[in-house]
């Protein structure tokens, strides 16, 4: 998968408890735990977001998908905080929204992520629960947990990083048994404004 992209660009005005951030993305494939979104085709993405020095956060992401009426809009809102030195705690909620695709089709999924440094190494190790009796998901419900690892390349502009991720689901996402692996081994190299993945 690659990708060219702004990276998120941060405004905070001095003496201001408020930062402003934001970005866009152009992807070759919007794949989602695994699963392809836009049918193996590009994807135009954006977001933007609002985040206190208290650590509370809310914001929104978008993309063009290949489905419903051609738009996912992610509205998210957290709390993150350093609970040690060097380990991160985040918890907080998202709502999928596909507008235009009916009544029926947005899905609330709460997440926590714990993450921190490993010598050179980031890691983050995190879940999500999409809980049942949402109209999207009938009876159904799901769980997704994962880690992530990264790690700068000395002396280069060059990151590699790598994900692997498990979903349970009661539907038939998956298989039989609603379960599902996924991963992803990649490299980002930023240049001024642009990151290429």
């Amino acid at each position: 998968l690659t990708a060219l992209s702004a990276p998120a660009y941060a405004q905070d005005e001095a003496g201001s408890d408020i930062t402003i951030s934001g970005g866009a993305e152009v992807t070759t494939d919007y794949r989602f735990r695994g699963f392809t979104q836009s049918n193996e085709e590009s994807a135009v993405q954006g977001t933007i977001g609002l985040s206190h020095s208290s650590g509370l956060y809310v914001g929104t992401w978008g993309s063009s998908i290949g489905f419903g009426n051609g738009t996912e809009i992610d509205v998210y809102g957290g709390y993150k905080t350093e609970v040690s030195p060097g380990i991160t705690f985040d918890v907080g909620a998202t709502a999928y929204l596909y507008p235009g695709a009916g009544d029926n089709t947005t899905i609330l999924e709460p997440y926590a992520s714990v993450s921190g440094s490993l010598g050179p190494i980031s890691a983050k190790v995190g879940g999500a629960f999409a809980p049942s009796g949402q109209n999207a998901l009938g009876d159904d419900s799901a769980v997704y947990v994962y880690t992530d690892l990264s790690t700068g390349v000395p002396g280069t502009p060059v990151t590699v990083m790598g994900h692997v991720g498990y979903a349970k689901s009661d539907s038939f996402l998956g298989g039989p048994d609603g379960d599902t692996m996924d991963y992803m081994v990649g490299a980002s190299a930023s240049y001024q404004n642009l990151t290429f993945s």
